[in-house]
């Protein structure tokens, strides 16, 4: 039996389905698991020992459609639920389950600033796609399978060779980071070396937070790879980080982790730490909060308290009761 999972992004949203195939996998052993996904985020399921074929996202869906059929699938799971993926099931024939996204829900949550969208886990709410198949969850962290072979040596200073905290400070959005300054301020207060992750785009950002104490806090923001940060991310004492794929994906390697909300909140997406041992979500409540489902360019209101009036003793007596052990 061949089975087609499909989720076409984002990165976020995709490392949380490795759960599902995984699951799939294990308790259907005789089962062909395959994943379509956008070319761009085929990285996250490259290596991965739970899928038998990579499909990737044509040009054309028609193209896409074409090679679908030709793999005669008897079963596709839906955990996309967008108009590309419903025409694919129209159009193919082929017996579907379907994650059940509660966009209604969650848009009269945002716009009402009401709680209408219960509390669960986007795992847990891809898993009744694939409960059709008798397939359970299995209560385990999310799965990344690093590429690479890599040496802290090769990538950090000797400052930070003996243990870190990874700080990952980038984001796709303004409003889910926090400014420069507080997180001067919080590496501050830490007792371990801090190590800044992040792309270029946020680069620049980490050049400034380095500067305050160049002993301290080494920036890698830019200067690695995805998979170099991933392993760098693997090899950290803890991890503090926002609503972005990196943190996502550091849930995988079971290290005790922050994650710091500012517009977004995690009830609404249910992407916060899933099945971590330790970890801390952390975000204050506001009249204004969220602000948006994933996040604005610019604070509507122009206080940008979500971020400013984070308590930083929350985060740092959390992260250094870790180290202190």
């Amino acid at each position: 039996m061949k089975i087609l999972v499909i989720r076409f992004s984002s990165m976020g949203d995709i490392i949380y389905t490795t759960p599902v195939v995984r699951c799939l996998k294990q308790q259907l052993p005789d089962a062909e698991i395959h994943f379509l996904t956008k070319p761009v985020f085929k990285y996250i399921y490259e290596g991965n020992p739970y899928v038998d074929k990579l499909l990737l996202l044509e040009d054309t869906l028609s193209a896409t459609i074409a090679a679908i059929k030709a793999e005669r699938y008897a079963h596709i799971v839906d955990l996309h639920n967008n108009l590309r993926t419903t025409i694919i099931k129209l159009r193919t024939g082929i017996k579907s389950s379907t994650y059940n996204k509660q966009t209604i829900r969650k848009w009269l949550s945002l716009k009402l600033n009401v709680k209408l969208v219960p509390p669960v886990h986007l795992v847990d709410r891809y898993m009744k796609a694939v409960a059709v198949l008798g397939v359970q969850n299995d209560n385990r962290p999310i799965d990344y399978f690093i590429k690479g072979n890599h040496s802290l040596e090769q990538l950090v200073p000797v400052s930070h060779q003996n243990g870190y905290i990874a700080f990952v400070i980038g984001a796709t959005h303004f409003t889910k980071r926090m400014p420069n300054d507080k997180i001067i301020s919080i590496c501050s207060k830490l007792n371990a070396p801090v190590l800044l992750l992040g792309g270029n785009d946020v680069a620049a950002n980490g050049d400034i937070i380095a500067a305050s104490n160049p002993n301290k806090i080494y920036n890698a923001c830019g200067r690695t790879s995805l998979d170099e940060s991933v392993f760098l991310v693997s090899q950290a004492n803890s991890i503090i980080g926002f609503d972005t794929g990196l943190t996502h994906i550091a849930e995988a390697f079971n290290k005790p982790i922050v994650s710091v909300w500012g517009g977004t909140v995690p009830e609404l997406l249910g992407v916060q730490p899933y099945h971590v041992k330790e970890s801390l979500v952390a975000g204050i409540e506001l009249p204004c909060r969220p602000c948006s489902k994933f996040g604005l360019p610019k604070c509507p209101l122009g206080h940008f308290k979500c971020m400013y009036d984070q308590p930083e003793a929350l985060i740092t007596n959390f992260v250094n009761s870790l180290s202190n052990r």
